[in-house]
């Protein structure tokens, strides 16, 4: 099990569950040290003081709050532990709702509940068969690093998740960004559901992440001292074109069935036909040129050889 995080206890009404928090996810993206590239000499962070120009040290390093530009208030560890806070040690349940009631933009990170001891078994089982059977999830308030969270309670597998969560007022209003005035054919809306329909998969955990892959492949060449391997070829799409719409859901659609292994279908295409360039007349407004010409989005597949375990992926897996 991954060391603890925080410990403490699910305050479920009078029921009370002790837990310790563990890291529901784990990050095996590749790291990077800043270098000096001359003799490849390790590039180190220093906490300077912006007055005397001095190094300071962990010990003499505080927490201020800015005022205003030239004025700081300081405020101590030992004042932040004593304020006011109920949840300070417990993750209390104050609510419980339909999951889809939840806005998935709201959710941060994710945390493994487990039992802290024998005496937490029963509770915590009743608390994850309740949520099971009401198909709810539990609302919750608790405290970390100094500050007051929102926290939500589900099920998976045989475990009780916490999600953190933004508050309310954490998340910005998308109103300015949605796109004004848009004419959207019937016909277009179908063929992009059909689209979605083609694509739907039962099951996300095939996925990989190709650029780590690769970018392991970059690294054991590089210490080993040999070639290094060929770059990707990436798709070429051509900027300021005037994309018939249709004609690309149409593609797409037969592209996607067609690496589905399903049999394709010829896609009906809809051509744009450039508009005709008029004369201006005297004393008439000049007509609009149009440089709108027809193209069809053809979705390229193209198989990528099976990469094999690199030095990298053998040293994460042997720590």
């Amino acid at each position: 099990m991954p060391r603890p995080l925080w410990t403490g206890a699910i305050s479920f009404g009078l029921v009370t569950i002790p837990i310790k928090v563990v890291s529901a996810t784990e990050d095996h993206a590749i790291h990077f040290h800043q270098v000096h590239l001359e003799d490849m000499g390790r590039v180190r962070t220093r906490k300077v003081c912006e007055i005397d120009d001095e190094v300071v040290p962990q010990e003499e390093i505080g927490k201020g709050y800015e005022l205003t530009k030239d004025e700081l208030v300081p405020v101590t560890d030992e004042e932040l532990d004593e304020m006011p806070l109920p949840t300070a040690k417990a993750i209390e349940i104050v609510a419980f709702v339909d999951a889809d009631s939840i806005d998935p933009i709201r959710i941060s990170d994710s945390y493994f509940l487990a039992v802290d001891g024998q005496v937490a078994a029963k509770p915590y089982t009743l608390l994850r068969k309740a949520l099971e059977r009401s198909d709810k999830v539990a609302v919750a308030k608790f405290a970390w690093h100094n500050r007051e969270r929102l926290g939500l309670l589900r099920v998976r597998e045989d475990a009780i998740v916490l999600h953190a969560m933004r508050w309310p007022d954490e998340i910005r209003s998308p109103e300015s960004l949605a796109p004004k005035d848009v004419d959207l054919d019937e016909e277009e809306i179908e063929r992009a559901v059909q689209l979605t329909d083609t694509m739907a998969i039962d099951d996300i955990t095939g996925f990989r992440d190709e650029y780590r892959d690769a970018l392991e492949e970059l690294i054991e060449a590089k210490s080993e001292g040999t070639d290094l391997p060929e770059p990707a070829e990436a798709e070429e799409r051509e900027a300021g074109k005037v994309v018939d719409l249709m004609a690309a859901l149409n593609a797409s659609v037969k592209a996607a069935k067609e690496s589905r292994g399903e049999p394709g279908q010829d896609a009906t295409v809809h051509t744009m036909q450039p508009r005709k360039k008029t004369t201006p007349k005297k004393k008439t407004a000049p007509a609009r040129k149009s440089t709108a010409k027809k193209t069809a989005a053809v979705n390229k597949h193209t198989a990528k050889k099976p990469t094999k375990k690199t030095a990298a992926a053998k040293k994460r897996s042997a720590s």
